[in-house]
This record gives C-alpha cells, structure tokens and sequence, in this order.
C-alpha cells in the first residue's frame, strides 16, 4: 500500500497521523463516506475511547482502532470483474428499492467493495470492484488516460463525418466530451453498432455526446477496460481477478 498522505502534521519530530475516516478506508474496511457515518454513530473506538470526529487523526500502527467492536487491521485486498446485467445499480443501497450490484455479491462471503469508475443503471458490461482505493485511483482518476471500451447500438447509420465529429468533440454545460476512437462495427436498416473507446469518462460520456448529435443510444455494453477484456463472464455473474490481470491494468 502506497504510504497515506497526512491529514496533519504535527509539531516538528512527531509521529505523522491520518484522519480515522481516511484511514479506515484505505485498510479496505468500508468506503470514506460510509467511515464517517460509522464514526458519527459512535461505531469507532481507538484506544479504548468512541471517536465522533471522522477527521481525528489515527495512526493504525500505534494505536488499536475497533469498528463495531472488531480490532482494525489489514484487510485481504480483493478485485473483482462482473458482468453487469443492465437495470441494475451501481450503488450500495438504493433508495428506490432497485436492484444493485451488491446483490449479486451477496453470500459470497467478500469484504466491502466499492465499484472502480462509472456505469449507470441503463448500461451494462465490465465492472470492477475492489477495497484497494490506491489501485482503483489510479484507473479512474482523469490523469491516468485508462482506456475502456464500449459497444454501443444506435439509432442512426452513421457516415465517416460523424465518426470524425464524435472523436472531435463538443463542449456541453462546461465539459469536453469526446471519443480516443470509434468505429463502425456493422448497421442494418435503421440502427448501427458502434466501437468506441474514452480515455476518460464523464458522467453518461457517451450518451451525451451522441446525443449532441441528435443519436440516441439503444444499447450500450462495456466490453474492455485496459486491457481486461469482458470475455466469456455470463451476465451478472462475477470472477476474481488473477494478480496478473491487477497489475497488467495500471502498468503503463
């Protein structure tokens, strides 16, 4: 795990702590905004005393931090590639009462994940999962020009000038969206599939952008992030990584 960066430092000498939400999900325990809920409920204790400020600085090296009563310690990193089915959200708890990815995950006796990057409920293919926040980063910070790839199904039979339009872009309520590359893949009467790849991804990315040119998205299916590709995974169902396939995806 990459060292964390300090909340505070101190007087000069002392030991560099980090805020308890912070730390709390770089072990990979939950994620930060469930820690500070966790923490505000008085679910966190360090050093015998229930600890009510998220920002408090910890150090879980000098200190015995308790969640739920549970010594605080490493936990076993896990990545995880599913096939997500579409309708299905990509959220922990939904307040509609909708199905989410999580419950696919259920029983299968996993720590806590969180999803790496975007794909909204309409969309479906390749999602990653893990409680490495530090790998995750490095995937899905703008920064790191991670490609992912897309089979998109549209409403319109596209020619090479909006190909060129869609990778040249347009600017929408004060973000750049465009495409690496597309490509035609094949079209019928009425519809076409489409091949694009983003670099980086913005909220309903490709959504927006076709729609920007008056084409609408009738199926959208992630099929590759880096070099992972979906493969043979059936829909909603889910696989582990293999450490090679980890590394192979922040590797430059």
């Amino acid at each position: 795990m990459r060292p964390l960066r300090p909340s505070s430092t101190g007087s000069p000498g002392a030991t560099q702590r980090y805020g308890l939400a912070r730390v709390l999900s770089k072990l990979g325990v939950c994620s930060r905004s469930q820690a500070e809920k966790a923490i505000r409920e008085g679910r966190v204790s360090v050093d015998g005393r229930v600890v009510l400020d998220p920002e408090r600085p910890a150090d879980p090296a000098r200190q015995r931090i308790l969640f739920d009563g549970e010594t605080v310690g490493a936990v076993q990193r896990v990545y995880v590639a599913m096939n997500k089915p579409r309708g299905i959200v990509v959220s922990a708890a939904d307040e509609r009462g909708r199905d989410t990815v999580y419950d696919l995950l259920k029983a299968a006796g996993l720590p806590w994940l969180g999803p790496v990057g975007r794909l909204d409920k309409a969309s479906e293919g390749l999602l990653l999962l893990s409680n490495d926040s530090v790998w995750a980063a490095q995937l899905t910070e703008p920064k790191h020009h991670v490609d992912k790839t897309y089979h998109v199904q549209i409403d319109a039979i596209p020619d090479q000038t909006v190909l060129d339009r869609l990778i040249e872009g347009v600017t929408e309520e004060g973000e750049r969206l465009a495409a690496k590359r597309v490509a035609l893949l094949r079209s019928g009467e009425k519809n076409a599939w489409l091949e694009v790849v983003l670099d980086e991804g913005r909220n309903r990315h490709i959504r927006r952008l076709l729609a920007a040119h008056s084409i609408s998205v009738l199926r959208l299916i992630r099929v590759a992030i880096g070099d992972l590709p979906l493969g043979d995974l059936a829909k909603g169902q889910w696989r582990h990584l293999r450490p090679e396939e980890v590394a192979s995806l922040t590797r430059k």
